[in-house]
């Protein structure tokens, strides 16, 4: 296939950063320790390998808007303190998609992140070991992720393109259903008995590749239907228990429906599988960690992760995009904007002193906040009365026993 070539370099893209971000881009070697941070909190950090298992990075889903903003990316993750994120995206925030459509957007998709990450200095990780070399190096790593099957339109072998190109967590479902839906999502109203043909073929053939699944957005009926063909663990990447609601009655009308239950959390944790707690419904890095304190006394220490749902970087916003700009009227849903922003699924947030939402970006995911994210959470962790081999569980642990026993052949 013939890519169009970037429209800019890597001297340009190191000359628009100052500071951290371009230092890490000069000298992969850097320490991950944060100017200013408790020595204490740092020494863990590093330690600890913190990794986000659902993490959007924005880029552009049509080629001609490729390669999108350079974006300093390295940096951000030097000042959150992760040492790995999950770096994903989905397809379906415009709708209705024409056959094809998806296909071509998750290419699109793929092909901005790689020079992303090249401009960036930062490789995928395949494997644990590549996770682990990576950290032993002191340089940040993405694991690749898409979330939702749309790009498949039917075709369960279009897993092992996606596998080729670096996909190593696949969630299964989205917001909106697929062409050929592969299950029904836990906000829409069940339609398909749990889990269609495609869904439990596409499972298996993530299996026999070695893709973890990500049944995050699933129903209750659809996640006990995938446990029931999966031979593996599977990972719930980011969402709540439904018993912690937050401080704010809108937001917590709005994300109710995408909680789980401790019963149904329960399920997944008796099955080997592991649940990401996002930082939606916290409004402060203590109540995150109260919230993953809820989730490990229900499921057990070894079934908790870090799933945030956020972004690392600033949101893409299409050049022919308007919506979403302050003064401007909100995103109309189905509006085509090439972007793999968020769209209208969550409701708008209080914006900082800089227009951005607060909650929305990684280092910005609560109001005030100073430092960043994982120095953050490890703080908040540690006062919430967890031990250090408890927050290592947490933090990565976790997550690379099942990414390792997916990804081992």
């Amino acid at each position: 296939m013939h890519l169009p070539q970037p429209n800019w370099s890597r001297r340009k893209f190191v000359a628009r950063f100052t500071g951290a971000g371009a230092l890490v881009l000069l000298n992969p070697q850097f320490s991950w320790a944060f100017e200013g941070a408790d020595p204490k909190i740092t020494a863990l950090v590093a330690k600890s390998m913190g990794i986000d298992t659902h993490n959007h990075i924005d880029v552009p889903l049509v080629q001609a808007e490729l390669p999108g903003p350079a974006q300093d990316m390295a940096g951000e993750m030097k000042k959150s303190g992760l040492s790995a994120i999950c770096m994903t995206f989905a397809v379906d925030y415009k709708q209705p998609l024409a056959p094809g459509e998806s296909y071509s957007r998750f290419t699109a998709g793929l092909d901005a992140m790689d020079r992303l990450l090249v401009f960036n200095n930062i490789k995928r990780a395949l494997n644990l070991a590549g996770l682990e070399a990576a950290h032993k190096e002191q340089k940040p790593a993405v694991i690749q992720s898409v979330e939702g099957c749309h790009f498949l339109e039917g075709d369960a072998a279009k897993v092992e393109e996606a596998y080729n190109r670096g996909l190593r967590v696949l969630g299964l479902l989205h917001d909106n259903d697929a062409l050929q839906p592969l299950g029904d999502v836990y906000t829409n109203p069940p339609q398909y008995g749990g889990l269609t043909k495609l869904g439990s073929d596409v499972i298996k053939e993530c299996e026999r590749l070695g893709i973890l699944v990500d049944l995050a957005h699933g129903s209750n009926d659809m996640v006990n239907a995938a446990l029931k063909v999966a031979t593996k663990p599977v990972l719930i990447s980011h969402t709540g228990l439904d018993t912690q609601l937050g401080q704010n009655p809108f937001m917590a009308k709005m994300m109710k429906p995408r909680l789980i239950s401790q019963e149904q959390a329960k399920i997944v944790a008796n099955a080997g599988g592991v649940i990401g707690v996002w930082t939606h419904l916290a409004e402060t890095p203590l109540e995150y960690a109260q919230n993953i304190r809820a989730m490990a006394d229900v499921v057990g220490i070894d079934h908790v992760c870090i799933g945030t749902d956020t972004k690392l970087t600033p949101a893409y916003h299409s050049p022919n995009e308007q919506w979403g700009k302050q003064g401007s009227p909100e995103k109309p849903k189905g509006k085509d904007v090439g972007t793999s922003s968020e769209g209208n699924n969550h409701p708008k947030k209080e914006e900082n002193k800089n227009g951005e939402r607060i909650g929305e970006r990684t280092n910005l995911a609560w109001a005030g906040q100073t430092t960043g994210f994982y120095y953050a959470v490890t703080d908040a962790l540690l006062k919430t009365g967890f031990t250090e081999a408890e927050i290592i569980k947490i933090s990565s642990g976790n997550f690379c026993r099942l990414f390792d026993a997916t990804t081992k052949h």
